[in-house]
């Protein structure tokens, strides 16, 4: 889920890998979160890279102040950056709290969550 400011809208992305994956499940966690239908953005499509059309019209959304993310340890890392710290969007992992960041905004809170997501990229690569 990633949020942007204006009266902190909240988006979703939901990803699965193949055409025979079925994205019902976390579609009905955007639903239980609260997020409208209209801002959540599918993508039917490998996570090798950030080079999907529906994740690609979600960043042009964000405005300033995701299962796995994708599989290259370099390319999550930049682009967690790039929405947390160029984009000052939120972004909350459903299933693991401490990738949350709409919590913990304090050094302690942004150390732990580099950490877990620097851990999750290297096992999501190999």
């Amino acid at each position: 889920m990633l949020g942007g400011e204006a009266k902190m809208k909240e988006y979703g992305y939901v990803r699965v890998s193949s055409l025979d994956q079925n994205e019902e499940r976390q579609m009905v966690e955007m639903r239980n979160l609260g997020i409208a239908e209209e801002n959540i953005y599918k993508d039917k499509q490998s996570g090798k890279d950030f080079n999907r059309p529906m994740y690609q019209k979600l960043l042009r959304k964000l405005k300033k102040g995701i299962d796995r993310l994708g599989r290259n340890y370099e390319e999550i890392q930049s682009q967690w950056r790039f929405l947390t710290r160029e984009k000052e969007v939120d972004v909350s992992v459903i299933d693991m709290p401490l990738l949350d960041t709409r919590r913990g905004k304090d050094l302690m809170g942004t150390f732990l969550a580099d950490i877990v997501l620097q851990v999750l990229s290297f096992v999501a690569q190999n």
